[in-house]
């Protein structure tokens, strides 16, 4: 089936000159890389003369040169510790002004005269002050707040011996509590306690079953033939669903 149009296939000639096959030489030949880089290529197989002086060579150099942060800061170094129309650091006012403001904002220099001359106070010893103080310390003083009397040496059967020991025992508490120690470690029950008989008696009073008899529990006798037992046999009768 495809034999004969493989055939015509191979027997049909298009001129080289027409437009179309001249478009797509011509784009074949821009999008070629080798003719892209032909020219580069030559270039190079011919060799170069690249002098030092060239004028490329020493424009780059010169960039090179403004570029460097080194060429840049060389001046600078160089300048550095000369100054022009001071012969001191005092002559110059800028140098002057930062060596006052250092002096304001330093916190020691500021308090130089006080902590030199805060150890060098004079008051005279009868000053008014002074002496206020004195007297204030003597008030406020233990020392002579307190003065202890004298340790006298009492024989153990004089009367005031005697009457200060019984004084001594009827104050102290040990002596006051000495016939409850008899007491400690013995156990006890709280049955029959006054908390627990209290506890007794608020249940009994709260015992709605002892507060309230119950009506079952009431013995009485009904009246058959009383009116409103009639009466309600009557509406029972008359309400019942079994009678109706």
């Amino acid at each position: 089936y495809t034999e004969a149009w493989d055939a015509d296939k191979k027997s049909i000639h298009v001129m080289p000159d027409t437009p179309t096959i001249l478009l797509a030489k011509a784009n074949a030949a821009n999008v070629s890389h080798k003719l892209y880089v032909q020219a580069w290529e030559e270039a190079k197989k011919k060799g170069y003369d690249m002098r030092a002086d060239a004028i490329p060579i020493r424009s780059a150099k010169a960039s090179r040169d403004i570029a460097s942060d080194y060429k840049y800061k060389e001046t600078h170094e160089k300048e550095k510790g000369h100054y022009i129309g001071c012969r001191n650091a005092q002559e110059d006012p800028k140098l002057s002004w930062a060596a006052r403001a250092m002096v304001l904002q330093n916190d020691r220099i500021y308090r130089k005269a006080y902590h030199d001359s805060k150890a060098q106070v004079h008051i005279p010893v009868d000053a008014m002050s002074v002496q206020a103080a004195k007297e204030c310390q003597t008030l406020v003083s233990d020392i002579d707040y307190r003065q202890y009397l004298h340790q006298w040496t009492c024989l153990p059967d004089q009367n005031d011996v005697i009457h200060a020991r019984k004084a001594y025992d009827l104050q102290s508490d040990n002596v006051y509590k000495s016939d409850l120690e008899w007491l400690r470690g013995i156990g006890w029950l709280t049955e029959g306690s006054v908390d627990v008989v209290k506890a007794k008696k608020a249940q009994e009073l709260l015992n709605e079953r002892l507060y309230r008899t119950r009506p079952d529990e009431m013995k009485f006798t009904s009246i058959t033939d009383a009116p409103d037992v009639v009466q309600a046999k009557i509406n029972a009768l008359q309400m019942s669903d079994v009678s109706f």
